[in-house]
């Protein structure tokens, strides 16, 4: 360790950090470049490179120098800590969590170590103890507006409502401009806000103290607050201007899923999908609930998971991270894009990728139940990967009116993903996307999927809720007609309308802001005026 301490006076070393305080990473990553090929080995050196890595966003870059540093100097905490946070950042948080332990293990009270363990236990399902992690840094560190708006957000996973909305408004005590702990506020769906809410939202607007980050959220609570008080006007103003906010932060191209529809619709005919028959892993295990984002996929988990065989996690993100791999192998001596390179997996390689997914999943079951839910809704673009890998696997399809989804969707600020949600055409576009892919794998493998129509659920939940059990294949029990008497843990938007008996609360909301959805209804085109039926194919994909 004396030469981690020794860097800390090491002229070439200062220089760099000097340039990485002002954000000067070009003249960071010249420094190090220059000291690594004079000292490859020097780790000081090493771990700042990974953290030009890290900001930049190459955080696979970052792990690979993070482990060469630890490789060369394991009691280097800092090198581990930076390891931790790039773990947790690829949402590998199983990893984070043993890395933070082998930290905390010599550094029991430091709060950071404590905070981002909490967090990563919130992504693998430990939700006790991160709120037990919580409670012992804000015991010690009580003025830290983002630790009680995280304990607040487990708190409301794990169905405390009232105690979330507490933590949530310490937050606000501390933070009044924190934009989004004003928008976890709003996205529990039940607060109604007071008027001294919204003049404390809206000062906060006018100041220039506060983030681009808080300044959207702000927008997209207000939305709720405007519209919770019935001034249509002014609640859409605030979404469109969150929205416009958070759409200019993204580099989202709504071509790129365009073509990869195409380019599955090409492929996956039927007879495309005959000659690999019963190949890879035969598990029954999983169940897939997909479909677009504000659909009700989280009522049709909640309605799954009060079974007495089947479990609920979350929305895994493991079958688009295996997808995105596959794009990335060399096959026949060239990279071949995905999904085209379906085409080259063996028999044997589709078992290896069946079993794959089961083992990085196997860390989400806390139950010995025999089915468990992955409620990912953006694997829709994956189902016929899916099918491949897992061909004894349910894919349940969730289907809401397009306006009505397509518009709770624009409400809705998502904390990772769907950058399509925050512009009207990309989200006609994205819906009709989605309705292509799914009448492609109802073409070539008929029956495959099943299909729930929110609308039909909510008129006639016990019909609805007999076929869907009868599809996965376990008898009917009672308890998932009483599905929201279930305490599981949820972490989506809707979580706590889950909690409460179904209704037709938010089938018409939309028609309040017609005037103002001319765009998203042409972008839908005649995906809205066939609904619940389905345009030809070949329209979809022009």
């Amino acid at each position: 360790m004396g030469a981690i301490q020794a860097s800390t006076r090491d002229p070439v070393l200062v220089e760099a950090a000097a340039a990485l305080l002002d954000n000067n990473i070009p003249i960071a990553e010249r420094i190090l470049r220059a000291r690594l090929k004079e000292k490859p080995t020097d780790v000081a050196a090493i771990r700042m490179m990974a953290e030009i890595a890290g900001r930049l966003g190459r955080y696979g870059d970052a792990e690979k120098l993070l482990r060469r540093a630890l490789e060369l100097a394991p009691a280097f905490g800092a090198a581990r800590a930076n390891l931790a946070t790039v773990l947790y950042r690829q949402n590998n948080p199983a990893d984070a969590v043993a890395e933070l332990d082998r930290l905390l293990s010599d550094d029991p009270d430091n709060a950071a170590h404590r905070n981002l363990k909490a967090a990563a236990l919130g992504r693998i399902g430990g939700y006790e103890e991160a709120i037990a992690l919580y409670e012992s840094v804000l015991a010690t560190h009580p003025a830290q507006p983002r630790v009680w708006m995280s304990y607040g957000h487990v708190l409301k996973t794990v169905g405390r409502q009232a105690d979330s909305i507490a933590a949530y408004r310490k937050a606000i005590e501390r933070a009044p401009g924190l934009g989004e702990v004003w928008w976890s506020l709003a996205n529990l769906k039940t607060v109604q806000f007071t008027d001294a809410d919204v003049a404390t939202m809206r000062a906060a607007l006018e100041s220039d103290g506060i983030s681009e980050d808080d300044r959207f959220h702000l927008h997209f609570a207000l939305g709720k607050a405007l519209e919770d008080a019935k001034d249509r006007a002014g609640s859409f103003g605030h979404y469109l201007q969150g929205n416009a906010l958070r759409k200019a932060m993204l580099d989202y191209d709504s071509g790129e899923i365009s073509s990869l529809v195409r380019e599955a619709a090409a492929l996956m005919d039927p007879a495309f999908f005959a000659g690999r028959k019963a190949q890879g892993d035969p598990a029954p295990d999983p169940i897939f609930v997909l479909g677009m984002p504000r659909a009700g996929s989280t009522l049709i988990e909640q309605i799954l998971s009060s079974h007495p065989m089947i479990e609920g996690t979350q929305e895994l993100p493991d079958i688009a991270a295996m997808a995105r791999r596959l794009g990335g192998r060399k096959m026949r001596g060239e990279e071949t894009a995905y999904p085209a390179c379906l085409a080259d997996l063996s028999a044997d390689v589709l078992a290896e990728l069946g079993a794959e997914y089961l083992e990085r999943t196997r860390i989400q079951r806390k139950t010995d139940r025999p089915l468990f839910i992955d409620k990912m809704p953006n694997n829709w673009a994956h189902t016929g990967f899916i099918h491949l890998i897992l061909p004894n696997a349910k894919i349940i399809d969730a289907r809401r009116h397009p306006l009505g989804c397509c518009f709770s969707n624009f409400k809705q600020h998502f904390a990772r993903g769907q950058a399509f949600s925050y512009d009207l055409s990309d989200l006609g576009r994205y819906y009709r996307d989605y309705v292509a892919m799914m009448a492609v794998i109802d073409d070539a493998l008929p029956g495959r999927v099943h299909r729930v129509f929110y609308e039909d659920m909510v008129e006639n939940t016990e019909g609805e809720v007999r076929r869907l059990l009868d599809y996965v294949g376990v008898p009917f029990d009672p308890a998932c007609l009483r599905f929201f008497e279930n305490d599981r843990a949820v972490r989506t938007a809707s979580s706590e309308q889950v909690r409460r008996p179904i209704n037709r609360e938010g089938m018409e909301q939309w028609q309040a802001f017609a005037p103002w959805l001319q765009p998203l209804e042409a972008s839908l085109g005649p995906v809205l005026t066939a609904y619940p039926g389905v345009p030809p194919v070949a329209w979809l994909l022009q």
